[in-house]
Formats: C-alpha cells, sequence, structure tokens
C-alpha cells in the first residue's frame, strides 16, 4: 500500500519534460474560448435583466428539448440494445449493425428531409395521400424536433448499453427466472441495475448534443439558446455571450456528471467470453422485430428515400448542376483533411506526456482538450470570431481558412486524443528500450520505430476528426471566409430556401462519405470484438 502511494505521490510531483511544456502551452490554447466566453459574458454590455429577458424562454426551451430527446433516446436505445443481444430474436446480428446506421446522417440533414418528405411532391407526402391520410401542413416546434433529434441520437445510448450487455454473465439472468421471474421481471430486478451507469452516460451524452444542436432545430422552427447565439452575433454581442455563457455552464454540468458516473463501470473481463443463454421472445419476437425495423425506418430509411426521390426528380428533370457540388465536395475534403492532420499532431505531445510521463501538467492539459468537445460548436466559433476581430495582431486571422481550422482542432481535438493515445501506448517499452542503444538521434527513433507502430491509431484518431468535420454545421457558418462553402452550408441553406433537388444530391454524397468512414472506423472495430 506504502509503495503505490509512494509511486503515485512521485508521478504527482514529477517535473514535466520540454514536450509536457509544449502540452501545456497547446492545452492552454485549447482553453481560450471558454475563458473568452465566461470574461466577456461578465463585462456585460447591457443590464442583466435586459439579457436574461432575451434567453429566459430559449434556455428553458433548451433544457427542455435536452430532457425530452435524452429520455427518449435512452429508452429506445436501451430496448434496442436488450433485443439485439440477449434474446433471440431473428437476425439479432444483423440488426446489432444496421441499427448503427442512423448516426451517418448529421441530425440538420435528416430534420431537412422530412421537411422535404413532408412537402407537396415529396414522398411521405404521396405515401400519406395514397392511403387516405391528409399529410401535416406543417413539421415544425417541439414535437418535430423531439421526433427528429430521437430517431438519429438513440445510437448513442445503443452502443454502450450493447456492449455492457454483452460482457455481462447470463448467470443472473437465468437464476432469476428460475426462481419464477419473467424476462420483463428479471432484467427490470438484475440486468437493470448493472446496466444503468451505461444509460446513463449514453443519455447525458445524448443530452450535451442535443444542448449544441443548431442546424435542425433552426429548420423545425423551434426556438433554443444557440439560435438566439447565431441571431444575435452581431446586433447584440451581449445577448449572445449571455446566451452562450449560460450554454457552457450546461454542458460542463452534464460533461462533469458524465466523468463521475463513467468510473463506475468496470467491464469484465471474463464475463466478455462467456456465451449467453438467449432470452426467448416466443410471440414477442413480432413486436421486437417492428420495433427495429421502426427505429431503422425512421432514422435511415424513410429520410434517405425522401432525398433520393428529390435527387433523382432533379437528375430526370436536368435541374441539377453537378458543377455547383464541384467545389463544396473539394472544400469539404481539403479542410477534413487539414483538419485531421493537424488536429492529430497538435495533440501527440499530450498522448506522449500522459501515457508515458503522467504528471499534473499532462493532466491539466489532456482536460482542456477534452472540454473542447464539451463546448458547442457554436460557442467556440463565436469566440474565436470576436477574438480575431478585435485582438491585436490577429485580425488576419477573421474569416479565414486558418481560423475555421483553428475551429475544428478545438471541437474536435478530444476525438483525436483518445486514439493517439491508444497509437502511443502500442509501442512497448521494451522497443523504446532497445531503439535507444540502437538509435541515438531522437527524430530518427521516432521516424523508424514509434511512427510506423502508431500509424493505425493515428489514423483512427485522424479519421474521427474527418468524419466529425464532414458534417458540422455552425462553426462552418461562423468561420468560413467569404465565398467558402463546404456540403454541409450548402445543404443547409439549399434547405433552407426550398431547394430540395439540388440540396438531395448534395446531402446523398455526404452520407455517402459519413457511412464510409463510420464503418471503417466504428462499425467494422466493433464486429471484430
Amino acid at each position: 500500500m506504502k509503495t503505490t502511494a509512494g509511486l503515485a505521490s512521485t508521478i504527482s510531483r514529477r517535473r514535466p519534460s520540454l514536450l509536457g511544456v509544449v502540452g501545456l502551452v497547446i492545452g492552454v490554447l485549447f482553453a481560450i474560448p471558454a475563458g473568452f466566453v465566461v470574461v466577456r459574458a461578465i463585462r456585460l454590455e447591457a443590464p442583466i435583466g435586459d439579457t436574461w429577458s432575451e434567453i429566459d424562454g430559449p434556455l428553458w426551451r433548451t433544457i427542455q428539448l435536452a430532457f425530452l430527446v435524452s429520455a427518449s433516446a435512452a429508452v429506445l436505445g436501451t430496448l434496442l440494445a436488450w433485443v439485439t443481444v440477449r434474446t433471440d430474436l431473428p437476425f439479432r446480428r444483423v440488426w446489432r449493425v444496421v441499427l448503427v446506421l442512423p448516426l451517418v446522417l448529421p441530425s440538420f440533414v435528416g430534420a431537412g428531409a422530412f421537411i422535404a418528405g413532408i412537402a407537396p411532391g415529396g414522398i411521405i407526402h404521396e405515401v400519406l395521400t395514397s392511403v387516405g391520410v391528409t399529410p401535416p401542413r406543417r413539421f415544425r416546434g417541439l414535437g418535430a424536433s423531439w421526433f427528429v433529434l430521437t430517431a438519429f441520437t438513440y445510437p448513442y445510448v445503443l452502443l454502450p448499453v450493447s456492449a455492457r450487455l454483452s460482457a455481462l454473465r447470463s448467470s443472473h439472468e437465468e437464476g432469476a427466472r428460475m426462481l419464477g421471474f419473467g424476462p420483463r421481471q428479471a432484467f427490470m430486478r438484475v440486468t437493470l441495475p448493472e446496466i444503468r451507469p451505461s444509460i446513463v452516460a449514453g443519455a447525458l451524452l445524448v443530452f450535451l448534443y442535443t444542448l449544441s444542436e443548431f442546424g435542425a432545430v433552426q429548420l423545425l422552427g423551434y426556438d433554443t439558446l444557440t439560435r438566439v447565439i447565431f441571431a444575435t452575433r452581431t446586433a447584440n454581442r451581449a445577448v449572445s455571450f449571455s446566451a452562450a455563457l449560460a450554454l457552457l455552464v450546461l454542458a460542463i454540468a452534464v460533461v462533469t456528471l458524465e466523468r463521475r458516473l463513467r468510473g463506475r463501470f468496470t467491464p469484465d473481463a471474463k464475463a466478455a467470453a462467456v456465451a449467453h443463454r438467449p432470452t426467448e421472445l416466443g410471440w414477442r419476437k413480432v413486436p421486437g422485430t417492428l420495433t427495429c425495423a421502426a427505429a431503422l425506418g425512421v432514422g435511415l430509411i424513410i429520410p434517405i428515400s425522401s432525398l433520393a426521390t428529390w435527387a433523382q426528380r432533379g437528375i430526370r428533370n436536368g435541374t441539377v448542376d453537378y458543377g455547383d457540388l464541384v467545389s463544396p465536395a473539394v472544400n469539404t475534403a481539403f479542410v477534413s483533411v487539414i483538419a485531421a492532420v493537424i488536429t492529430v499532431a497538435v495533440v501527440l505531445p499530450i498522448a506522449i506526456e500522459t501515457t508515458r510521463r503522467p504528471n499534473f501538467t499532462s493532466s491539466i492539459a489532456a482536460g482542456a482538450v477534452l472540454g473542447g468537445f464539451a463546448i458547442p460548436g457554436l460557442v467556440i466559433a463565436l469566440a474565436l470570431a470576436v477574438i480575431a476581430l478585435n485582438a491585436p495582431g490577429v485580425g488576419w486571422l477573421y474569416q479565414s481558412l486558418a481560423l475555421l481550422i483553428i475551429g475544428y482542432i478545438i471541437h474536435f481535438g478530444s476525438q483525436a486524443l483518445a486514439s493517439t493515445e491508444q497509437a502511443v501506448r502500442s509501442v512497448p517499452e521494451r522497443v523504446r528500450e532497445q531503439a535507444r542503444l540502437l538509435e541515438p538521434s531522437a527524430l530518427r527513433r521516432a521516424a523508424r520505430v514509434d511512427l510506423p507502430l502508431m500509424r493505425p491509431g493515428l489514423l483512427s484518431g485522424a479519421g474521427l476528426v474527418m468524419l466529425a468535420t464532414l458534417k458540422e454545421l455552425p462553426a462552418t457558418l461562423l468561420l468560413s471566409p467569404i465565398g467558402f462553402s463546404s456540403l454541409a452550408t450548402e445543404i443547409w441553406g439549399g434547405f433552407g430556401e426550398g431547394f430540395y433537388a439540388e440540396t438531395g444530391v448534395a446531402s446523398l454524397l455526404l452520407i455517402a462519405v459519413s457511412a464510409s468512414l463510420t464503418w471503417l472506423l466504428v462499425l467494422r472495430p466493433s464486429m471484430r470484438r
């Protein structure tokens, strides 16, 4: 016990290396947007009563929507996880893969697809009309936002709960059934307490996602804090920064709670190797299959069918100009690759320190990087834009591609950090010691030994940043140079103006790229496990 305490004390007192100092500086840079929002909001240019009256309603609507979406996603994601992991549902392995696919659709694309589908000429409008049902005249407000965001966020609960259920021994459930408990009672009394931390963690992630959502709620006409920030960013910055501070406080509270709950779940490695005896559903196979089909239909099939219908119509009528998509597609690919490469390079010093020489400064730096993902992209973009516009010496960054990439790096650095840390751990200490004996130059050792071994993890981290950058909307809208457009901004603008045919083609292109990266980075690794 003393030895462990002494080791921990030595680690905590260990002086940071030069690389650690570099990592700390990087961490400070990551924290600048959040700090700037706090300082700017405290130094309000208007009475607090006036700003509060502007954000009071949107604040409560934001919290209401986040609670509703996270609760419904928790219920749906948990139900789908249990049905596809612990029962004899037909084709359950196939369902486990395809039910994750709604992740490939950005929420604003999904919202726009439903709007286009319900519009006259849309596939939903035509199907409802053909069966004698009057299509809704409007698809807006709280109900529409709740429905759409639940359909595209439940996989954030499905994935961790499925992983936890796969690692749980089934002996306790079998014992409960031997005592006379039915499947529902066994689940409520035995299984649910074991998977509750995973459910809560996934629900909190959905809550955080909903807090920062901009494109979908804007298209669906639901007034939240993100709408206030975007609408008042130039006309009334006191209100804009007050709303940004409220959103920042909510996000930090959710992340803090999630990190506290994360430590309660420690997977049992032995349990992962135990074969589960599936619960027999009997006649419940039919409603179970229908539930899976409904979730997949709403979250993937209907939106893609809606987009494909409009795209096909535009292609057939000759109203789609493919030349208009070349520039946004090239811009999207360019900034995604550049942001991915730079982000991995930026977080690599921090990853090396946290894995090989853990100390207080490396923990602070890593915390700052992880905090960047908790801050909504709109808040980061607002802070960077105002800093570039007003701070001396950095005015040249305003409305530049460099500032846009900086925003991506700060917001998505955490997605690269975990993979980069794993990449650093993939280089065994024994190999590093032998390399030091054979090659005195640290740069040559890094190029010939470390980087080749770390390459898979680094590529995975870069791929995650690329996937996030492809779908990022608010930061791109606020920080893009004049005349710069990405697929995300083209799609969002097209839905807002009602150009469904052109937007359908662009959306399908974005979904295809997103689906490819999701398969490579999420689905294929999970299937190997």
